[in-house]
């Protein structure tokens, strides 16, 4: 098991899919985990070898894979594509840019500063604050904002929510959700015909204008921990909505624990929170994972 400094290269990195060994790196960021493995090209990891790694019994088990590709935008320090569990890939996950960001960044010994990382929603811009191995990380996400208000009529029980843009979708309700309804509506809504690429739908609770409450079921993924594109779109909908202020710091709490989010004068949604390395490894093609 490699600890929480710079996590040493476990070796053997598989550059196609899934013939020889892997290496990887096991990062969790308020719960929302993942296997970030460093690639060459996109077809390092297959959709059907990102399924068997993140499978919590026999696989390391995990959120989605994170690939930490060459960068194609001068600047960008790197490329982030994500994979999810169920082998969709998304635009952009932001619990998964934080950990992609602090382990780049300890990789090349950066404590404090910033890099900016290639995503399928364009390059986000990353402040890594890791003194003393704290493991913050900033991230400008870009204009994150309101689209419109649906309804949506599931077997004759309407639900009302608001639409949502993080570079990936977001569909933001308000009422009031017991876990059994989030397990019974989140995948309705996801694969609604309303979206023909699914979305993500956020169940929120407002406290005040500076604390909301949220439990994401998120597209591919099911519940998770945390989701930060979710708490991104829920506080740019809050503010448009006149729930919450502009440049306002709402902490958004989720079921792994808080991230804060403001959205600033230009529409942009500033997200802070933790991310962790937790081990690193080697899994051979259908073999278990050793580390």
């Amino acid at each position: 098991m490699v600890g929480d400094e710079t996590p040493a290269s476990p070796g053997g990195l598989t550059l196609d899919s899934g013939t020889s060994d892997l290496g990887f790196f096991k990062y969790e960021g308020l719960g929302n985990d993942f296997i970030i493995v460093e690639a060459e090209r996109d077809s390092s990891v297959s959709v059907e070898r990102a399924r068997e790694l993140c499978d919590r019994r026999l696989g390391i088990g995990a959120d989605g894979v994170l690939l930490v590709l060459p960068a194609e935008t001068p600047n960008c320090a790197s490329r982030m594509v994500v994979i999810n569990a169920d082998g969709s890939v998304p635009e952009m996950c932001g619990n998964g840019l934080r950990c992609v960001a602090l382990h780049v960044a300890r990789k090349r010994n950066v404590r404090s500063g910033t890099l900016t990382f290639d995503t399928g929603a364009g390059p986000k811009r990353c402040t890594i604050d890791d003194a003393d191995g704290r493991g913050l990380v900033t991230v400008d996400m870009g204009l994150v904002r309101y689209l419109q208000d649906v309804q949506i009529d599931l077997d004759g029980d309407a639900w009302d929510f608001a639409l949502a843009t993080a570079g990936n979708p977001h569909a933001i309700t308000r009422r009031s959700a017991s876990r059994a309804d989030i397990e019974r509506v989140g995948p309705r809504v996801e694969k609604h015909a309303t979206f023909p690429s699914g979305t993500n739908v956020e169940f929120a609770v407002v406290r005040s204008p500076t604390e909301i409450d949220l439990v994401v079921w998120e597209r591919g993924v099911g519940i998770t921990q945390a989701c930060g594109t979710g708490a991104c779109a829920t506080v740019a909908v809050a503010v448009t909505k006149g729930w919450s202020r502009v440049d306002t710091e709402v902490r958004v709490m989720l079921p792994g624990g808080p991230l804060y989010v403001r959205i600033d004068a230009r529409g942009h949604a500033i997200m802070r929170g933790p991310a962790r390395h937790v081990f690193s490894g080697r899994v051979a093609h259908g073999e278990a994972p050793r580390w």
